[in-house]
């Protein structure tokens, strides 16, 4: 009995003795800032904190968490906890030179940090050799940390039978690991920076397989024979997958699912949207300069070069027996995004994907047939529509199977960026109008979706100079916008499987566009606005939706304005397909032909976004243009309209003379104009709001007097980024 007691006590004893130096609170730390030294913090390519002063910056803010943060704390997001927070990160700028917007990664790892010590405190206080639990007293290193009412709370807590099932499984998972990790505290960021060091190679940064492989190298410096056989797997298919790929390399190799945020082999700090966003210091200005020059440069060389070719862009639309002429493909070499389509029974896109324009590339060890590239698939649009050349390693005949694999496809049917094939109309490939009846509007939604996506900006021209040239006046001072929707709800995505290729859905109601459906959204949507990229037509739907639901329904404006889907409405299916595109106009006009009502057209040309305002009934078409471009830039486009108004003039048997029969008039409106490539869409969607914002059907030639600029600011633009994205998150669009 005697002996028994002895036993117990010497294991309390030994427990307290086993970590004998005393708590870490980075003296060096807080003594260097009272002397002016603040160190420096360095970052990795992918946002990893590497070293110089990476490791002191991670022992501080531990020292900071076990000061100001309870042990009993379950979730570090806690509204309670913002106090705290805001003191650790004050703490941390005081001693370390760090940007803004390296906050959410402290934050982040002030959470692992502090579960860690939570996780310490339970195995060597709290747990006999055997894992059984032990009621101990609060430990006296700790005292000065923890009170006695927080460590009995604590003790409670781990005593609870669901956290004793979880702790159960998450230890039975983490037991006996496959691969395990071999380079003790050393993380995967410090470790690519110790790698490209060692070799003195340029690079910024390594294959995620590459760092696996050498985190599970002991000391022996040799790796595991299963080890050696998931890189070599994995070097396999570094040679026949994208770089780009979504599901990643290591993740095929080990054949496990990815998980929503995590990129495996990488680490802590690096998720599937931070890849996606290099951060690095802002450049100087002469080097801004310098870019400026030779973005100038370039766009110059490509308006002499479509000026030069522009008698075989468009036609006379007088000449009714050709839409436009046969698409020529300028594939570049290398690796471009791009578009699929098929040209049977009708030109549509059926997919997108990546073109390899590579000399010498082979298709699964084999030539590539007369006239093809190879392409990787990435979207099935129409999942069901059959691959050109169906793949015979992969037994793919559609376009759904051919996800995330390589097919060959013809060189005439590719579409390079985002502009729309268009073909002669013969006796051979004519579109029969019985099959054009058949297709439903939700196809023409999606086999049109790309043309909104505007990142082919050949229309730019000298815009950036008009601009500078015109004298800008002053805007009113405005309240500027917060990101606080923004950061939220890149948050909320990030606790979701659609960075990897998840997608949500957003309903669109009869009521905008005329027909019911269900809008899909993915990652690609929310990254344009993240990181102010050129929008494409789910942004400008969902935002529409946004504008239907906060100010047409609400004030009663649903019944003097209305929207055509710019899916729809656009120069591609113009020019291929006009008579469905005049069909979906004309009625909509006839199911509002008894009162006044001004219709928005955010209408795209392939490469950029402009909007029509029409008045049917006062046959008026107001022109908004943010490159300052006028109606004869796009003849197509003019022509359909105009049928369109005179259709619905015939229809509702409005009798004109002669000389009216043509008198449709057009209103080129002087509204603000676009500085760069990317803010054509977010100007369109202000057009709009701007309308609405005063509910008046007339546009005025010089815009509204309250809203009337040279440009919007960065603010304005801010303020339509902020408004979806609160949308978004009303709509619980991340659920």
């Amino acid at each position: 009995m005697a002996d028994d007691q002895h036993e117990e006590v010497s294991k309390k004893v030994s427990a307290e003795e086993e970590i004998r130096r005393g708590i870490t609170v980075m003296r060096r730390v807080v003594q260097g800032r009272s002397r002016g030294i603040i160190l420096d913090v360095y970052w990795s390519n992918q946002g990893q904190l590497i070293e110089p002063n990476g490791h002191t910056l991670t022992s501080f803010i531990a020292a900071l968490v076990r000061n100001e943060i309870p042990i009993t704390c379950d979730d570090c997001r806690n509204k309670e906890l913002n106090e705290s927070k805001e003191k650790i990160w004050s703490e941390i700028k005081r001693c370390f030179n760090i940007e803004e917007e390296r906050r959410g990664f402290c934050m982040k790892l002030a959470g692992k940090l502090l579960r860690g010590f939570q996780t310490f405190l339970s195995s060597k206080f709290l747990k006999d050799a055997d894992g059984n639990f032990v009621d101990a007293e609060l430990p006296k290193k700790y005292e000065s940390l923890i009170s006695a009412e927080e460590w009995e709370a604590f003790k409670s807590k781990r005593q609870d039978p669901v956290f004793q099932r979880i702790s159960a499984t998450n230890r039975e998972r983490a037991s006996s690991p496959a691969y395990p990790y071999r380079k003790g505290r050393v993380g995967y960021g410090r470790l690519e920076q110790s790698m490209l060091q060692k070799e003195e190679s340029s690079e910024t940064s390594l294959p995620a397989h590459v760092l696996w492989k050498e985190a599970r190298v002991g000391k022996s410096g040799v790796p595991q024979e299963e080890v050696l056989h998931v890189y070599q797997k994995c070097e396999e298919l570094s040679q026949s997958l994208s770089p780009d790929d979504t599901k990643g390399i290591l993740s095929r190799a080990l054949d496990v699912p990815e998980y929503s945020g995590r990129v495996r082999g990488k680490g802590f700090g690096v998720t599937p949207t931070s890849l996606s966003i290099k951060k690095g210091k802002a450049p100087s200005n002469r080097e801004l300069h310098a870019r400026l020059e030779a973005m100038q440069a370039e766009l110059d060389a490509l308006r002499r070069e479509r000026e030069a070719s522009a008698s075989t862009v468009y036609r006379d639309a007088s000449d009714k027996d050709s839409i436009n002429c046969t698409f020529q493909p300028n594939i570049p070499e290398g690796i471009s995004h791009c578009q699929l389509y098929l040209s049977s029974p009708y030109y549509r896109m059926v997919g997108k994907g990546k073109v390899h324009n590579v000399s010498g590339v082979l298709l699964h060890t084999r030539e590539l047939p007369a006239g093809c590239l190879k392409v990787s698939v990435d979207i099935a649009v129409e999942p069901n529509a059959a691959l050109p050349y169906p793949s015979d390693d992969s037994d793919a005949t559609t376009v759904h199977e051919a996800v995330g694999s390589f097919v060959a496809w013809p060189t005439n049917l590719i579409c390079v960026g985002y502009e729309t094939p268009t073909k002669s109309k013969s006796k051979d490939n004519a579109i029969p109008r019985h099959t054009e009846s058949t297709v439903s509007r939700k196809e023409l939604q999606e086999n049109e979706v790309s043309n909104a996506s505007a990142q082919q900006k050949k229309e730019v021209s000298n815009a950036s100079a008009r601009v500078k040239s015109s004298g800008a006046k002053k805007t009113v001072a405005r309240k500027k916008p917060t990101t606080k929707y923004r950061s939220c709800l890149r948050t909320f995505l990030e606790m979701t499987d659609i960075p990897t290729r998840g997608v949500r859905t957003v309903h669109m109601e009869v009521g905008i566009f005329g027909f019911d459906y269900d809008q899909m959204i993915g990652n690609e949507d929310f990254m344009q606005v993240f990181s102010h990229e050129e929008i494409g037509v789910t942004v400008v739907n969902t935002y529409i939706r946004f504008l239907y639901d906060k100010l047409m329904r609400p004030n009663g404006l649903d019944v003097s304005f209305g929207f055509l889907a710019p899916a729809t409405v656009n120069l591609g299916l113009i020019l291929s397909r006009p008579d469905t595109v005049t069909e979906y106009v004309l009625r909509i006009l006839m199911d509002n032909k008894d009162a006044e009502k001004l219709f928005f057209i955010p209408f795209n040309t392939g490469g950029h976004w402009l909007l029509l305002a029409i008045n049917p009934i006062r046959e008026i078409v107001y022109y908004l243009d943010s490159l300052g471009n006028d109606w004869t830039t796009y003849p197509d486009m003019k022509v359909l309209i105009d049928t369109v108004l005179q259709a619905f003039r015939a229809q509702r048997d409005i009798q004109t003379s002669r000389r009216g029969a043509n008198s449709i008039t057009w209103i080129k409106v002087a509204c603000p104009q676009q500085r760069n490539q990317i803010d054509c869409g977010y100007f369109m969607l202000r057009f709009m709001r701007d309308t609405l914002a005063l509910g008046r059907l007339k546009i005025p030639t010089d815009y509204f007097d309250e809203f009337k600029c040279a440009f919007y600011t960065k603010d304005q633009v801010d303020e339509i980024k902020e408004e979806w994205c609160q949308f978004m998150i009303k709509l619980n669009v991340c659920s």
